[in-house]
């Protein structure tokens, strides 16, 4: 990866196309990154598994169901993805 912007960018790219692909009539365009995810996007609670259960396919890594509250906006969804995924 890139720089932490780049990076942020990349993350969230793969991040609409995993929605995107759940849900295809789902509208992205207005999406705010602070706000939850499930409020905006009218979410029930197999989109929110079904979202986390890819992430764990796209990115390879394991993420505990005590985690799955980090994936509630996109900001914090790119923030746990980046820290797990980046080099220490």
């Amino acid at each position: 990866m890139g720089n932490g912007d780049e990076d942020r960018k990349e993350v969230r790219d793969k991040l609409v196309g995993i929605i995107e692909n759940i849900d295809d009539e789902i509208s992205l365009e207005d999406l705010n990154d602070d706000k939850m995810l499930k409020d905006q996007l009218d979410l029930d609670s197999m989109d929110a598994l079904d979202i986390i259960m890819e992430v764990r396919k796209e990115y390879g890594i394991n993420i505990p169901e005590t985690d799955y509250p980090f994936f509630g906006t996109m900001n914090s969804s790119i923030d746990y993805i980046l820290k797990r995924t980046q080099p220490k």
